[in-house]
């Protein structure tokens, strides 16, 4: 099993993030598949006690899991994080997915799912959206770039970013994501929303609205396609 631990690991976080945030259908969250490949993860801490990357991977599900509650609006609508109660989240969850992060880490063989996990850390100890400390997730996902690169990795960075130094920084971390990472990100519909949100804090309207259109012809789930709309309604109403 230990051999197989990187392939058994990517295929429980893809369950989880199936049920996280739905690629299609009328929820954005199947609590069936989270609390599963919660569980799962929960086992495979059992089997192989040893690992670090599987403690890793346990905590960034029950640090992420932990907001599910405060994700959608009493109609079914999604709420961004920066909207969220806090009081919402669940504390027990932050909790054990702290001390699980905490154990990972101090065996002292850093991996990815230990940096998303301390990413998601960062954003559970912070009690108002304006505390988050947005250069050290930046700092967490250079680590992060250094050891799984990938085009979402560069667009959470770039976002990140724009948190941290401003939406004109944000976008030109969207620039530079060239080649294959941006033939990769031209069909997924969070870097459209991104742009589309980092141009219209910038005044951009018009090509905010053609980034919010392209994403929303993207996007399959409902609360996301809602969203969006509202999103691209507000720039036409705005002129």
């Amino acid at each position: 099993l230990a051999e197989r631990v990187p392939a058994v690991l990517a295929v429980v976080y893809l369950v989880f993030n199936e049920g996280y945030s739905a690629t299609a259908g009328d929820d954005l969250v199947r609590r069936e598949l989270t609390g599963e490949a919660v569980r799962l993860g929960r086992l495979l801490c059992e089997l192989l006690p040893d690992e670090a990357e599987v403690e890793g991977l346990l905590a960034l599900m029950l640090l992420q899991d932990s907001r599910r509650d405060a994700r959608l609006d009493p109609k079914g609508d999604l709420v961004l994080l920066e909207e969220q109660d806090r009081a919402r989240w669940d504390a027990a969850a932050i909790a054990e997915g702290t001390r699980k992060l905490e154990q990972a880490l101090s065996r002292g063989v850093p991996g990815p799912y230990q940096v998303q996990a301390a990413i998601a850390a960062v954003h559970a100890e912070a009690a108002r959206w304006e505390d988050t400390d947005w250069e050290q997730i930046v700092q967490l996902y250079d680590a992060l770039s250094g050891m799984a690169p990938s085009p979402v990795v560069a667009l959470n960075r770039a976002a990140a970013v724009a948190m941290a130094r401003g939406p004109e920084a944000g976008l030109r971390e969207l620039d530079r994501v060239t080649g294959d990472g941006a033939r990769d990100l031209e069909g997924y519909v969070y870097w459209h929303a991104t742009r589309a949100d980092l141009l219209s804090r910038l005044g951009r309207a018009e090509e905010a609205r053609a980034a919010y259109r392209r994403a929303l012809e993207l996007a399959e789930n409902a609360p996301e396609r809602r969203f969006l709309a509202g999103r691209l309604a507000g720039l036409d109403g705005s002129g």
